[in-house]
């Protein structure tokens, strides 16, 4: 199915650097002028070399937010009205995620789909059937490339634009949220993210199910603890499978929904939770305690 990209996008957000990026810049700048100094190039090394290390560590923490904004949690007015996420990441998937939609629908749920672009090109119809059923598909990049933390921007910048193409011919809507592959990043993704008015987002928990395959295991780590504001993520592509040959997702999604539904807990797309905190907080219902703050991306600049 054939598809463009727009290779000159515009800036629709203005790019704010993080603290940690900031003090970054300064440092490598004071060690420029150290390196001046007689005697002085073997502490600006040293100094170059840790903070790059540094760097590298934090993008290697999935749920960091020293890099730039990160959704770990729904915002605090979607917590207020009970609302949890379920994220599932790496399909289409035509062997597992058909079925996946018909458990979500049993339970009357929406889903945020984290797709790949090349395999939302390969099942087209899928795809549009996913979003017929009222859940949301984002932004995972185009290949699911494992080094695309390592990449430069040339890289980074194809495998973002093209999912983000490909996703909005295949459906008519363009996502409003990515996550990386295996949620791991580099200092260079942040400005490619707000060029496009995109959300990183990772998770709250995860069941680690395309390693694990018991179900049980998967299910008790996406459900202790379970509470309002919970971004929880499985996947429908490259699902781990039991030992009776079932993708680990189709064992554990009807008991995790169950769970939520014995919590009071409505499960919703990230999209419709963004749109509950641009909504007021209904009366009567106060902001949970301990809620992580959740950064917003500054507005356009006019």
């Amino acid at each position: 199915m054939p598809f463009s990209y727009n290779r000159s996008v515009h800036w629709s957000a203005r790019y704010l650097p993080s603290p940690l990026l900031k003090a970054s810049a300064l440092l490598h700048v004071g060690a420029a002028a150290v390196a001046l100094a007689p005697g002085g190039w073997p502490l600006a090394l040293g100094a170059i070399i840790g903070d790059h290390m540094l760097l590298i560590a934090s993008g290697l923490w999935p749920r960091s937010t020293v890099l730039g904004p990160n959704w770990t949690r729904l915002p605090h007015a979607a917590a207020a009205r009970r609302q949890v996420a379920i994220t599932i990441d790496d399909g289409p998937d035509p062997d597992v995620t058909p079925a996946v939609l018909e458990i979500l629908e049993r339970h009357g749920a929406r889903a945020t789909f984290f797709c790949i672009g090349e395999r939302i090109a390969r099942h087209a119809a899928l795809a549009r059937a996913m979003v017929r059923a009222g859940h949301s598909i984002e932004n995972h990049t185009q290949h699911h490339r494992r080094d695309f933390c390592m990449r430069g921007w040339g890289v980074l910048r194809r495998e973002i634009e093209l999912a983000q193409a490909c996703i909005t011919h295949v459906t008519g809507s363009a996502p409003r949220f990515f996550r990386a592959p295996a949620g791991l990043r580099s200092a260079l993704l942040e400005p490619q993210l707000a060029r496009l008015g995109l959300r990183l987002a990772s998770w709250t928990r995860r069941g680690f199910d395309t390693v694990s395959a018991d179900p049980e295991l998967v299910l008790r780590r996406l459900s202790h603890n379970l509470g309002a504001g919970d971004i929880l993520l499985l996947h429908d592509g490259a699902a781990a499978r039991t030992g009776a040959g079932t993708p680990v997702i189709l064992e554990v999604l009807p008991r995790l929904l169950e769970r939520c539904g014995a919590a009071e807990l409505r499960p919703v797309t990230l999209r419709e939770a963004l749109s509950a905190a641009a909504e007021p907080t209904p009366a009567g219902i106060g902001l949970l305690a301990n809620q992580d703050p959740i950064p917003t991306r500054p507005r356009p600049m006019r």
